[in-house]
């Protein structure tokens, strides 16, 4: 081995030699994979199976002195760069094609502080290992919906699942992060500390920095109501029309997820997933109604773990399957709007292709507007419209599929998206971006953007493009 192609910042190719790359080596706990090593074909693999993507070069880190080097490295030859957490993120920004990947999913040191109710978390670490540790101590904080997902882009984006109307997003939870800032410098940014940056983290994505440790705020959990009912899809407008009156109602402890899908035995469903944090005797007299309502297929909500309830739709969401996704914040969930969601889903390409509709409102809405880089806390549904299959030959129906839904509830959108659940800009458009922050907030995104990574040497992501 001599040389090594690679692509640049600027997308040109240029070569490494091999005593560029050895002396890189050298500077590293973690390992360095090049294309023929062992192991490579498995590290370049992210959750979408759509992502197919070959880096030149993949540093596996054990710490933040890996992190430095890496970023001073690809700093000095000037290397396309990816930062792969737990490479979950339906647009796949975690790998790239000829640069380096920064891969911190070894980073998985967690400590938990029970007596102030905190946590210091590494970046490789997933919700399913990140919950296990604070359960010991019956303590949580708001993450996601799938114990598969990395809590570093999760958290980065904003971070809703659960226990967000409750206790808001995972990064209203934030007290701190350390960060590689794309000089090289290791920062800790937080109210006291570098506080325009911790503004920025939080909702900002990865534009900033590689952040290398997250410290949480916890809250008591302990066992949840949790589960679903499943219905027949001939019930999904009355069924939703419920969850919308139910809802407007519900205490903040009361947390629902409608979907419309397929059940196990292959038949299209609208599912009400649930979840109720606090006492099992006050949640069965909240859920009374809705254990009334309707005339569903199954009842599966019980007394479970937090942890089991996390873990529950795991095996719904597989690595490795083909997803494209479109979304967008929902107005308010209207009959016309219920009409325009269930009537695709009985002509759906494949029976994985589906609609989510995840609940905000709540702990996430009461925050100061300008709290953080998130935004559009007042909205109440987002909606994603997923085009998904097994099988590659599929793909192009189940995207346009998607396509087609997601134009047809442009109407009752507020023009406002999740970040985290954008494809990819080349689908997307820039302009997309900039929607999910709403023109102030994204021009203060900006001025962060000039100042901490003004080269856009962090431009793998929901990126935001600096103007110096």
């Amino acid at each position: 081995m001599a040389e090594l192609r690679v692509t640049t910042t600027q997308g040109a190719d240029t070569v490494l030699t091999d005593t560029a790359i050895e002396a890189f080596r050298t500077r590293l706990r973690g390992e360095l994979l090049r294309p023929c090593d062992s192991g490579y074909e498995t590290a370049r693999k992210v959750w979408n199976g759509m992502i197919d993507r070959r880096p030149a070069l993949i540093v596996r880190c054990t710490g933040v002195a890996d992190v430095i080097a890496a970023v001073q490295f690809a700093r000095t030859h000037e290397l396309l760069v990816a930062v792969r957490g737990g490479g979950h993120n339906v647009a796949g920004h975690a790998v790239c094609d000829g640069g380096l990947m920064i891969d911190l999913s070894r980073m998985k040191g967690l400590r938990v502080d029970p007596v102030h109710r905190t946590a210091h978390a590494q970046p490789g670490l997933t919700l399913g290992e990140f919950d296990r540790e604070t359960q010991a101590f019956g303590l949580a904080t708001p993450m996601g919906f799938l114990s598969t997902t990395g809590i570093a882009g999760l958290t980065l984006g904003g971070g809703y699942g659960w226990l967000a109307r409750a206790y808001g997003l995972a990064s209203d939870n934030l007290r701190s992060v350390d960060l590689v800032t794309a000089d090289g410098q290791c920062l800790t940014a937080s109210a006291s500390a570098h506080p325009d940056l911790f503004w920025g983290v939080r909702g900002g994505g990865g534009n900033f920095g590689i952040v290398t440790s997250f410290e949480y705020q916890l809250h008591p959990v302990g066992p949840v109501l949790g589960g679903m009912r499943i219905y027949p899809l001939a019930q999904a407008k009355a069924v939703l029309q419920f969850h919308r009156e139910f809802i407007s109602t519900a205490p903040d402890a009361y947390t629902c997820y409608p979907a419309l899908g397929t059940s196990p035995a292959g038949e299209p469903v609208v599912l009400l997933r649930v979840c109720y944090h606090g006492p099992i005797e006050e949640g069965e007299r909240v859920l009374r109604p809705l254990r009334a309502f309707g005339a569903p297929h199954a009842d599966l909500i019980t007394p479970m773990a937090y942890t089991a309830l996390q873990s529950m739709y795991d095996a719904g969401w597989p690595s490795g399957v083909q997803h494209y996704w479109k979304s967008n914040f929902l107005t308010e969930l209207s009959d016309a709007a219920i009409d325009t969601i269930v009537a695709p889903c009985a002509t759906r390409p494949s029976p994985q292709c589906g609609v989510a509709l995840p609940q905000l409102g709540g702990a996430v809405s009461r925050l100061a507007p300008d709290e953080t880089a998130f935004a559009h806390r007042h909205v109440r549904y987002d909606f994603i419209c997923a085009g998904v299959c097994t099988d590659p030959a599929q793909a192009a129906a189940c995207i346009q599929w998607a396509r087609a839904l997601w134009e047809a509830i442009q109407p009752f959108s507020t023009g406002g998206v999740y970040v985290n659940y954008l494809g990819q800009e080349a689908d997307e458009g820039a302009e997309r971006v900039q929607a999910a922050y709403g023109p102030a907030k994204y021009v203060r995104l900006v001025a962060l953007k000039n100042k901490y990574d003004p080269t856009n040497f962090f431009r793998l992501n929901q990126h935001i493009k600096p103007t110096v």
